[in-house]
């Protein structure tokens, strides 16, 4: 129990790091834009090509974490992120800026998948819902406190906080190198339908959980994406104001995930849970295209976060006590919905927005409302609790 509950912080503190790393650079991204006098649409390129590279190594990343071990993964994976934010901070052109951002997305298809099944195999059924909560806080405050961190660092020079983040993935990389123990694996007594390749993403246990994934993700990207653009030209909003409004929302939905999310899943169970979270999601989105003061926005917001930091880990944590000695495959394809999300999301709610500054919420609210029905004809399966010592 000691050693699973210190493999545990291990694997959590690696999130949180590779997280921090990617909020570290924020602050000073317009910066480089400006030094390599990047136009807006090269910017957002860039912020894509992390998305497709991980869209595509996932599902491969994923069978590699079944087949070679999740902590082997785990270690390549920081290498390839501390070697991207390096990439980066010592970047002139763009060409070396486009590679970092391609190495980035291949160390998040790597970390992602292996971080997952590692926390399925040293968790039982009955804990893995608490851990996948923190997992998910862990990544939120990581990407929260990150900017902040971030934004200090760079005042001894735009380039620091890239050098920081290669600097702590490195260290991160040889602490779970040197101390990551590769866990035993343990199946779930479930009878499965046997499937090879890809046709496991239709297997019906898998199926609706990838889709609500994918919907999710499109649904929050387009959301999140256009958000700063939207209450900056429909309230004049300043750059603080929406700083206060992202990080209050990411702060409530981390804690929600650590202090709600075991007690909202066995009571309700995941799939209820997803259902409840895409309802209360869909209504807010909706408000913030009716409301029209600050203190209605930031609460419309907060609450938009805590039902998407409620959903993902509920999914997550489904598709983990489903996978039984699959749990490298379908933690890849988490990521790969995932990111496929994040790609069409922005993509959409940018041609919507050029429309109406609504739409792309309206489009956020549509896609919610779709994963809301399609949670009526997901069933949970019966499952019978696996033993460890």
């Amino acid at each position: 129990m000691k050693n699973r509950n210190m493999s545990l912080m291990l694997l959590l503190l690696n999130l949180f790091i590779a997280f921090l790393g990617i909020g570290l650079v924020i602050p000073v991204l317009p910066t480089i834009m400006n030094e390599l006098h990047l136009s807006g649409s090269m910017v957002g390129y860039l912020v894509a090509a992390f998305a497709v590279t991980q869209l595509i190594v996932s599902p491969t990343a994923g069978q590699w974490v079944d087949k070679y071990g999740r902590k082997r993964m785990i270690v390549i994976g920081l290498m390839i992120f501390s070697f991207s934010e390096l990439l980066f901070g010592l970047g002139k052109v763009v060409e070396v800026l486009f590679v970092s951002r391609l190495l980035g997305g291949v160390s998040a298809a790597f970390i992602m998948p292996a971080v997952t099944a590692f926390i399925a195999d040293i968790t039982t059924l009955e804990t893995r819902s608490k851990a996948m909560g923190y997992m998910s806080a862990a990544i939120s405050t990581g990407f929260i406190i990150g900017p902040g961190i971030g934004g200090f660092l760079a005042e001894f020079g735009h380039r620091v906080p890239f050098f920081a983040a290669a600097i702590v993935a490195l260290i991160s990389a040889i602490v779970s190198f040197t101390f990551l123990k590769e866990p035993d694996r343990h199946k779930e007594a479930l009878i499965k339908e046997k499937t090879t390749g890809l046709k496991r993403i239709f297997n019906p246990l898998y199926f609706i959980a990838f889709i609500i994934i994918f919907i999710a993700s499109l649904g929050l990207a387009a959301f999140d994406s256009l958000f700063s653009l939207f209450v900056d030209h429909k309230f004049g909003f300043t750059p603080k104001d929406i700083a206060i409004i992202i990080t209050g929302g990411g702060i409530v939905g981390a804690i929600a995930q650590v202090v709600l999310f075991g007690y909202l899943t066995k009571k309700f169970g995941e799939i209820k849970l997803i259902r409840y979270a895409f309802i209360f999601s869909a209504i807010f989105v909706m408000l913030t295209t009716v409301v029209s003061t600050y203190v209605s926005i930031l609460f419309a917001t907060i609450f938009i976060f805590v039902g998407f930091d409620l959903m993902r880990p509920a999914v997550t944590s489904y598709l983990s006590k489903v996978a039984g000695d699959e749990q490298g495959f379908v933690s890849g394809m988490n990521s790969t919905f995932t990111s496929f999300g994040n790609v069409l999301g922005p993509i959409m709610g940018g041609y919507l927005f050029d429309i109406n500054l609504d739409y792309p919420f309206y489009f956020a609210a549509i896609s919610l409302v779709i994963g809301i029905i399609l949670t009526y004809f997901w069933k949970q399966p019966t499952l019978q609790l696996p033993t460890q010592d």
